[in-house]
């Protein structure tokens, strides 16, 4: 896990419902958890600065780095997709056509935007995804693009839609690799230590989260029957719950509540 991924998924799994703050010295602690060292915290934080996902604050510990509201947005909006939290689908598809992009840069930046967004290519211009995205507007803006948007009910087989629309063969093979790996992830966390806990906690999460840049998260009644998504996303919820609570001590010791330290006193 590289330093920037971790921070990422640090303030997105615990510090931004903690204000989505952090002083310097606590950063370096909770990553060395994570077999980062100091150094690339301090230089993974920089460049999160310049590309404006981090900005400089001063607390009462010390120097520390605050969540934009760029990054606020996109954790909120990741977290509704990690935990599913997107609601009832109403049956129609948020369908976009793209003007005509040039520069080839450009072209691969705004495709694999829209991917992470939950969008896949129909063909060159147009795009469709099971609901609209509140990072839409940011990304077309980030890219002077322009589309037209359609809210719009298919009339046909909308599974076949799906089939051919997203690499669904693709994405259960990685949710049953998944399956496989978390398995052996958390066997031996039965009863670790706080630091253990939080560890094996955000190593799991650092995997599930990649599945935003794969998974659209589209309705279950078009996915096909035993669809290993839902058994990966059962042990993923049940797992992630039954750390949290020694890994939460943990992040709390290393940011100053109650203790201000991060010795491991177990569980």
């Amino acid at each position: 896990m590289n330093a920037r991924s971790a921070l990422f998924d640090l303030y997105g799994d615990h510090l931004r419902e903690r204000g989505g703050t952090a002083p310097v010295a606590a950063l370096v602690r909770l990553l060395a958890a994570l077999g980062v060292a100091a150094p690339a915290v301090r230089t993974a934080v920089s460049r999160m600065v310049r590309q404006e996902w981090l900005e400089p604050v001063r607390l009462p510990e010390g120097p520390g780095y605050a969540l934009t509201p760029r990054a606020a947005r996109r954790m909120d909006e990741a977290a509704h997709r990690v935990y599913r939290d997107l609601g009832p689908w109403d049956g129609r598809w948020h369908l976009l056509v793209v003007e005509r992009v040039r520069e080839r840069a450009r072209r691969d930046r705004i495709a694999a935007g829209l991917a992470y967004l939950g969008y896949a290519r129909l063909d060159e211009a147009t795009w469709i995804g099971p609901r609209a995205s509140s990072e839409l507007d940011p990304l077309l803006a980030a890219e002077s693009v322009r589309a037209e948007r359609f809210l719009s009910a298919y009339e046909g087989d909308a599974r076949g839609l799906v089939a051919r629309a997203w690499d669904l063969d693709g994405l259960a093979r990685s949710y049953e690799r998944w399956l496989d790996d978390a398995g052996a992830l958390v066997g031996g966390a039965s009863g670790p230590s706080d630091e253990h806990a939080f560890a094996v906690r955000s190593r799991l999460v650092h995997e599930w989260r990649k599945f935003l840049f794969t998974d659209p998260g589209l309705p279950p009644d078009l996915l096909p029957d035993g669809w290993p998504g839902a058994r990966a996303a059962r042990f993923f919820d049940a797992e992630a719950a039954r750390l949290l609570p020694a890994a939460s001590r943990f992040v709390d010791r290393c940011l100053g509540e109650p203790h201000g330290d991060c010795e491991d006193n177990g569980v």
